[in-house]
């Protein structure tokens, strides 16, 4: 086991994000402080030894990839799995405009991860999509020397799923992982003598 750690960032502040609009797959753009949202935390994740960086391949998360990639040294590889929950229909609305036409559904959504916004996926789904992603590069870097880290960067919804999933954390608390601020990351841990992942940090960041 030579894979020992996972940071799970979130891209920069999007034009979506300014105007309090669900994104979901819609390729939306980074806005000027979420390139510099980027530029500051490129920094401080150079740092850390990662081993590899790979991103959704929404351009809001590639745009942030290349700009944190610059400052390590590392080539970007992208990966679809790894982009946020498809809303459907509440995709480009927002919260209030989707309690208009769905009364109740945004709660629900909200404390279940089985439940889906119609024409989209659930949380369950985009876990049981990106788990693999992990699980391939642990297997891809068995037997390699040294601790091994990997850098994912993704989306809000995606990363409090996909560390509920690494986590292995019961669905019923999994609403209990808050969100990600822009560019904030969390970090999950496994030692050598104990397999199972662990949270170390959530919601990190730059001020």
């Amino acid at each position: 086991m030579t894979l020992r750690r996972v940071v799970l960032l979130r891209h920069g502040q999007t034009d979506y994000n300014v105007a309090g609009r669900m994104q979901g797959h819609i390729d939306s753009q980074l806005t000027e402080e979420g390139r510099a949202q980027a530029v500051r935390a490129a920094p401080v994740l150079a740092t850390m030894p990662f081993d590899r960086i790979v991103s959704s391949d929404l351009t809001r998360a590639v745009d942030t990839a290349n700009t944190v990639a610059e400052a390590i040294g590392l080539p970007v590889k992208l990966d679809p799995r790894l982009r946020e929950t498809h809303l459907g229909e509440w995709q480009g609305r927002s919260v209030a405009e989707v309690e208009i036409d769905y009364p109740g559904q945004i709660t629900d959504w909200r404390g279940d991860p089985r439940w889906t916004p119609p024409g989209g996926e659930s949380r369950v789904a985009v876990v049981e999509r990106s788990l693999p992603v992990v699980a391939e590069i642990d297997a891809d870097l068995a037997g390699e020397p040294g601790e091994q880290s990997v850098l994912l960067v993704a989306h809000g919804g995606m990363i409090g799923g996909l560390v509920s999933g690494l986590l292995d954390l019961p669905e019923s608390v999994w609403p209990i992982i808050g969100g990600m601020g822009n560019c904030k990351w969390a970090v999950v841990a496994r030692r050598a003598d104990h397999p199972r992942w662990r949270l170390s940090g959530y919601n990190i960041g730059v001020t």
